[in-house]
């Protein structure tokens, strides 16, 4: 908790087909309703943490299905989790509300995820009203509120409302009155929750998804200051891109390092799938291109991004693969990636991995792995869509291969991939891939 005693508590569902954004399954289908749920979550985490920053404020995801394991390799580390209570949206938001004020919080507000228009500037607006006003309501054009916002403990502000219905925020208003408390109100906006708010949705998403050619470099780290700052280096500076650097608790300089560089530093819990998933969350580009911290981009990689994106038919794309220094082997390891990245579209992460922005998004991000997660996502993304090498190369470390031996790694590799197809269980994969003096590479290539 810090110093300032302000909450901002964002309330969310984890996306499950069929028991999310329920309305919409009939125009989107279950699976499409989930992916849209997906994107206005992550969508309302972006505006809590700008306005966590500038209030500043406490961020806390209260969330409805999962679990905190769930939600926070979904959504990052950078917030706290915790479960929602029992009972109607009232009851839970009433609950929410008296823990904030028993552990210390002197002002508290609430916004949900279905609000696409809803931005940090609104968030600061309503805390500032709070100053003045006991409660402050953020008016929804369906009839209910965006957000709410309280100075003290109201618990009868939530009894009796006939919630999910257009009377929601009249009789809320009409609790006030007899109370004799006044609310501070924001502009109206609207909800997506209904097939008719489908247009307002593609308004708002349709400028920021044609923008690819904004990139987002999202680089996992583990103990890599030795590398750090070359890759930061290839990768550049440029008002059209942003780099953003997750440490997984490194214990030598690594987060100094791209701190240094002028980058973006996150810290998360260990785990590059984790890792990934918590830059995504933060980034604000239309491209996300996903790089690991010993790989070097090539020059003009911020041009084959956007272009290679915005080619009919693919979803996503990945650079070719060289490894730096030389060594027995090295060109036959490049060749037989080359063709499986071409042929069978299944590149690494080591080849810099880019797609958009949303159908990243979409697909729910990384799954919960300690291995072989990039090789599951492109199974995934492959059914979307072509994965594209590009001529281009990333030059990757050659450590592995020099430290093991050409043949011991490939053959270990390839034990990868069988025990993965097999169903030999992801933590047991793991366990045998672990190198006592590479364990930031803990990755099957």
């Amino acid at each position: 908790m810090s110093e300032v005693r302000r909450r901002l508590i964002l309330f969310a569902r984890y996306p499950i087909a069929g028991r999310t954004k329920t309305r919409l399954i009939p125009a989107l289908g279950a699976e499409g309703a989930a992916a849209l749920h997906r994107r206005l979550v992550l969508r309302a985490l972006r505006t809590a943490q700008g306005a966590c920053q500038a209030v500043p404020a406490d961020l806390e995801v209260h969330f409805d299905g999962g679990t905190e394991q769930a939600m926070s390799h979904w959504l990052g580390d950078n917030a706290r989790f915790s479960p929602q209570r029992a009972g109607n949206l009232g009851e839970r938001m009433a609950s929410s509300f008296e823990d904030s004020f028993r552990t210390g919080s002197t002002a508290t507000v609430i916004i949900g995820s279905d609000c696409p228009g809803l931005s940090p500037g609104v968030v600061t607006t309503a805390f500032a009203r709070l100053t003045e006003a006991p409660v402050v309501l953020g008016p929804a054009q369906d009839g209910g509120y965006y957000l709410i916002g309280l100075n003290r403990p109201m618990p009868e502000l939530f009894r009796g409302i006939p919630w999910g219905t257009d009377r929601v925020l009249a009789d809320s208003l009409a609790v006030l009155e007899r109370r004799g408390w006044k609310a501070a109100m924001l502009n109206p906006l609207a909800d997506i929750d209904r097939p008719e708010d489908l247009p307002l949705w593609r308004r708002v998403a349709a400028p920021e998804d044609g923008c690819l050619g904004r990139v987002s470099v999202i680089i996992p780290a583990l103990n890599e200051e030795r590398h750090i700052v070359a890759t930061l280096r290839a990768v550049g500076r440029s008002p059209c891109h942003e780099v953003i650097v997750v440490d997984g608790g490194s214990t030598d300089a690594t987060g100094q390092r791209a701190a240094e560089a002028g980058v973006t530093v996150l810290a998360s819990k260990p785990g590059r799938a984790r890792q990934m998933n918590a830059g995504a969350a933060r980034a604000q580009g239309g491209s996300l291109l996903f790089l690991h911290a010993d790989t070097l981009l090539p020059p003009g990689w911020a041009e084959v991004v956007p272009r290679t994106l915005r080619t009919p038919g693919v979803a996503a794309g990945a650079f070719r693969f060289r490894i730096a220094g030389s060594f027995p082997g090295k060109s036959f390891i490049e060749w037989t990636t080359g063709l499986r990245s071409r042929w069978l579209q299944r590149p690494y992460g080591d080849q810099g991995f880019f797609l958009t922005r949303r159908r990243f998004e979409e697909m729910g991000g990384f799954a919960e792995l300690p291995i072989m997660e990039d090789y599951e996502f492109a199974v995934r993304l492959r059914r979307r869509g072509r994965i594209v090498t590009v001529w281009e190369a990333a030059l990757t470390s050659g450590r592995r291969w020099r430290a093991l031996g050409v043949l011991r790694t490939t053959l270990r590799n390839q034990w990868m991939l069988a025990g993965y197809h097999l169903g030999v269980t992801p933590e047991k994969l793991a366990r045998c891939y672990q190198e006592p003096k590479l364990t930031s590479k803990h990755h099957a290539k």
